[in-house]
């Protein structure tokens, strides 16, 4: 059965950018039954295929030709139990944040880091997730992901994924994998990862003594809140660029430079830098371009201010990533993905 088909649809409310472009043919996709059938109509006339989830990650860079296929499958619902563990299952198109809520209110533990982070559970893999210490592949059991080239569902678990830091096997082969759910293996006991300085702080400040992922969970709502903007309020794709890995020797001859710089040793001998404070130390927080900018409390935001086109964003962090190569060495690489003509 074929999806209803939409012809030359707007998707400013279809990504946070709030981008104002239009795709040529866009189906709403509620279950596997219609994913194929889109699929199928794809390939006989031959469109090319793009996928939306949330949209909170995208850019689109000029009018989206072919099919966009938007995921609006739903569904959760919890597998297995242990003394230790719980394993639960969600559809691809269940809102992330929702998810996260969904499993605290159970009394399960490990999601509570990633709470607020915009977008949906079948693009979480995609990116691999992550934030305040914690990334999606820490909880990740595996997923079912149909092969477009095998016409397939093949259930892959964290290996098969090829996770790494903000980057899988469907960034590393992309078009390949639908993603249609996705399962996470989640605690009986809270798990306090406490590690990133500024949630410790307020965990800190709260005088909590006891282990609570709830509360956790409002922290890390309370500080992104305090950091970023609302895509509701201010169009943005949250964190624009990859926090950038260098090697121990250019970290060491930065950091006798910049004796303040935040850094962060790896297990495989790289050290992370902080993208947003090489940026700021760049003079860039706050600028602002006619209809662009730089969110005046995080660097790491790009934000549109009115208008902007996917042309406008590339423009400014182009300029920004020259920039910080220029100053520091580092060269930045940006997390949204670009969709469009």
């Amino acid at each position: 059965m074929h999806p209803e088909l939409q012809q030359d649809v707007a998707l400013a409310t279809l990504n946070t950018f709030a981008i104002d472009e239009r795709a040529e043919r866009l189906c709403f996709i509620h279950d596997e039954t219609g994913l194929r059938g889109a699929l199928e109509m794809a390939d006989r006339h031959g469109w090319k295929v793009n996928l939306i989830g949330g949209g909170s990650n995208l850019i689109l860079s000029g009018p989206v030709p072919g099919l966009t296929l938007v995921m609006r499958s739903r569904g959760r619902r919890v597998l297995q139990r242990t003394a230790d563990s719980v394993l639960v299952e969600g559809e691809a198109g269940e809102n992330w944040h929702q998810l996260v809520c969904w499993s605290l209110d159970l009394g399960f533990h490990g999601l509570e880091n990633l709470s607020l982070i915009p977008g949906t559970l079948g693009a979480a893999p995609v990116q691999n997730i992550g934030a305040y210490g914690v990334e999606l592949c820490d909880l990740f059991d595996s997923l079912d992901a149909l092969d477009r080239s095998t016409g397939q569902v093949r259930r892959l678990d964290r290996q098969q994924c090829r996770f790494a830091y903000r980057d899988s096997l469907f960034k590393q082969q992309p078009g390949r994998y639908v993603i249609l759910r996705v399962r996470l293996r989640l605690a009986t006991r809270p798990v306090p990862r406490l590690d990133y300085a500024p949630l410790a702080a307020a965990w800190q400040a709260a005088g909590i003594t006891r282990p609570d992922s709830r509360v956790i969970s409002r922290l890390v709502c309370d500080i992104r809140r305090s950091k970023l903007p609302d895509p509701a309020e201010l169009g943005n794709a949250g964190s624009f660029f990859k926090n950038p890995l260098v090697s121990e020797p250019q970290a060491r001859i930065l950091l006798e430079q910049y004796p303040g710089m935040p850094h962060y040793p790896q297990v495989d001998g790289t050290v992370k830098l902080a993208a947003g404070w090489l940026i700021e130390q760049a003079g860039w927080k706050g600028r602002c371009r006619k209809r662009v900018g730089v969110h005046r409390d995080q660097a790491l935001v790009l934000v549109n201010l009115g208008g902007a086109r996917g042309a406008d964003v590339m423009a400014l962090a182009a300029d920004i990533r020259r920039d910080v190569l220029d100053r520091f060495g580092v060269s930045l690489e940006m997390e949204p993905q670009l969709l469009g003509a």
